[in-house]
């Protein structure tokens, strides 16, 4: 089953690939990972999607992420109300005929033209991941002929965060 799970951590250079190499040692597999600065300075927010066999495998996942040295806190927010997003940068095969006809395809999905060349389109999309699957889905038969993805980036609901009951973060553990 595929696990949603957030790390404060300090900005510092080699977090990454210590979080990365802990669940590469355990053997799971990451399905993406964002990472982006925070509203406190020096701080990064991870959000990874993983694929976890069991709730035993997820409590010692999160256990062990968080005996990390630069690790602040750790949270699965699956079965939580959250708010998430992905971005999707589409590159479609097209001549001038058929950018009329894909334009008509994305304004369903909110997604937007953000550059037209002589033989190709590109497109944005932003959402959950079934939405740019489905897009994607779609635009497969004009020919893609690039897609980048960020990979899902979540934030638990304004009514699941109890704002006054954060911890009060330092640098030091």
């Amino acid at each position: 089953m595929k696990r949603i799970i957030t790390l404060i951590v300090q900005n510092k250079s080699g977090v990454l690939n210590r979080v990365t190499g802990l669940l590469q040692r355990r053997q799971f597999n990451i399905e993406s990972i964002t990472v982006g600065a925070t509203e406190v300075e020096g701080l990064s927010k991870m959000t990874l999607v993983v694929e976890v066999e069991d709730s035993q495998k997820v409590e010692q996942l999160t256990k062990q992420l968080h005996k990390q040295i630069d690790v602040l806190k750790v949270s699965d927010i699956t079965d939580k109300s959250v708010v998430s997003r992905e971005l999707a940068l589409i590159r479609v095969s097209c001549n001038g005929q058929l950018r009329r006809e894909i334009t008509e395809i994305i304004e369903p999905f909110r997604a937007a033209v953000i550059d037209v060349a002589k033989d190709s389109i590109a497109i944005q999309v932003t959402g959950k991941p079934e939405k740019i699957e489905a897009l994607v889905d779609l635009l497969r038969p004009y020919g893609i002929k690039e897609i980048a993805r960020t990979g899902l980036t979540a934030l638990l609901r304004g009514s699941q965060q109890n704002f006054s009951e954060l911890p009060a973060y330092s640098f030091h553990k």
